[in-house]
């Protein structure tokens, strides 16, 4: 089963009213379970915290407004690529090999961009979007979730 074929089973089955489904082939064994709480569907989110900018200063004035930190870069125009699943990342088809995108590397639809290994199988992660890869969001060989971020393109690159 290719990526996208699954990432459209779990599409399909969160926008059913099903609770959990089970699929067992004789290559796969595949469990999705939707959690439900009275009061509507559980979402887990986990996040870092920001990182603060502290300003040092020699001899500060008692009366100086404080320093501003840099200027955030600007996503707003930027796309992601996500995780259409569970797995472990992979950068390279093996370790010997270069990365399949990295930074400053134009894609088109459909390119290849990573591998992600789930179950044992390894799954190749083609890109939805065409443009400039801007920055790799994940290490390689870590585990990453549905849905999580891989990389941010410039579409306009």
């Amino acid at each position: 089963m290719k990526a996208k074929e699954i990432q459209d089973l779990i599409d399909f089955i969160s926008n059913s009213g099903l609770a959990e489904v089970k699929i067992e082939t004789d290559e796969f064994k595949l469990s999705i379970k939707k959690y439900v709480e009275s009061s509507g569907v559980k979402v887990e989110t986990i996040s870092a915290p920001a990182p603060v900018a502290i300003p040092v200063h020699s001899n500060p004035a008692p009366t100086a407004p404080a320093a501003t930190s840099a200027p955030k870069e600007d996503t707003s125009k930027l796309l992601e690529i996500k995780s259409p699943m569970i797995g472990t990342f992979y950068r390279t088809a093996n370790p010997d090999s270069d990365p399949f995108v990295s930074v400053g590397d134009s894609v088109a639809a459909g390119q290849t961009v990573c591998i992600i290994e789930a179950m044992k199988l390894f799954n190749e992660i083609e890109s939805e979007i065409s443009g400039k890869i801007v920055k790799v969001l994940v290490d390689n060989a870590t585990p990453v979730e549905y849905d999580q971020p891989l990389f941010l393109v410039d579409p306009a690159g």
